[in-house]
């Protein structure tokens, strides 16, 4: 079931349906450091497999971000952006929060996300820290 949260003129819904897909994979495969390139089938599965946040104003989508979870015990915050046009107005820190403390992710023991450079606002906003024990984590990176 999608859920929506409001503020101002702006709206965080879950609902996969209002998406903008084009805009997504604009954003990631073009815009994002961690993303280029990336093809829109990519981007298609990645958000039929995740729990979704757009963020609008008024039908114009202006923000994303997704959850990869199990709902259970494990998720990865990822793909989260505001478009340039809508930065200052704290979206991002509502958008973050929101995603924190969404129901379905609350009995959730471990949610990690990766970024360059947003450290703070993961901290002040969503609580999280560094890794406590990063020599645990290994990656296997493919050329796909």
């Amino acid at each position: 079931m999608a859920t929506e949260y409001h503020r101002d003129e702006f709206v965080i819904s879950t609902d996969k349906s209002k998406l903008d897909i084009g805009l997504i994979h604009h954003w990631l495969s073009t815009i994002s450091y961690w993303a280029q390139g990336r093809p829109l089938q990519v981007v298609q599965q990645s958000i039929e497999h995740s729990l979704c946040f757009g963020v609008y104003v008024g039908d114009t989508q202006v923000g994303f971000a997704r959850v990869i979870t199990d709902y259970a015990t494990f998720g990865w915050l990822c793909d989260v952006f505001i478009l340039e046009a809508y930065r200052g107005r704290g979206l991002s820190k509502w958008l973050v929060q929101t995603v924190v403390s969404h129901p379905d992710l609350q009995g959730i023991r471990r949610l990690l996300l990766a970024t360059h450079d947003a450290h703070e606002l993961y901290r002040r906003y969503g609580g999280f820290n560094s890794l406590q024990l990063p020599d645990r984590c290994m990656e296997r990176v493919s050329k796909a």
